[in-house]
């Protein structure tokens, strides 16, 4: 058995022969894989392409800001809950803003504020919370303090503590 290895006329046939497998194998297997895994990654593209549609349909200001040559739009506590409070119909009169001024420590710059939100679902409150994280990346809420409504089920007083870090 070991003399098998040593014989030279095994190379000479086995050689050629899985050199001539090579392409048969290429052919049969790996490029319907391949076309495969091109159509699926096509597919892919194509969806992501109309789920970006669909955000900048939401919020166009997005690609203004992501140019790191623009200032972009300045953040504004007032406004941008406003903004937001509106888009999920929470009335002006159920939430209270109180923001703090604009403090440096360390070289960064950062302000803080207060949100009250009152009567208000915990789904709307989860969505508002959301939505305005996701518009404002360097937005971050430090603090939520939930509080039940005394005989109404699913109304809270919540209490938030924001930082935007500019």
């Amino acid at each position: 058995m070991k003399d098998i290895y040593k014989n030279p006329i095994l190379y000479y046939i086995l050689v050629p022969v899985v050199v001539a497998l090579w392409p048969l194998l290429a052919w049969t297997v790996y490029t319907p894989k391949a076309q495969q895994m091109w159509r699926y990654e096509k597919n892919q593209y194509i969806r992501a392409e109309k789920t970006i549609d669909e955000i900048l349909a939401l919020d166009d200001g997005r690609l203004d800001s992501a140019d790191p040559n623009k200032t972009g739009t300045e953040f504004d506590y007032t406004s941008e809950v406003n903004r937001f409070a509106g888009m999920f119909r929470i009335s002006s009169s159920d939430y209270t803003i109180s923001s703090l001024p604009v403090m440096v420590s360390g070289g960064q710059k950062s302000q803080g504020a207060k949100v009250v939100l009152k009567q208000i679902g915990i789904t709307r409150f989860a969505q508002f919370l959301s939505a305005i994280q996701l518009r404002w990346a360097n937005l971050q809420c430090m603090r939520v303090t939930l509080t039940p409504s005394e005989g109404v089920p699913d109304m809270w007083k919540i209490d938030l503590d924001f930082r935007y870090y500019y």
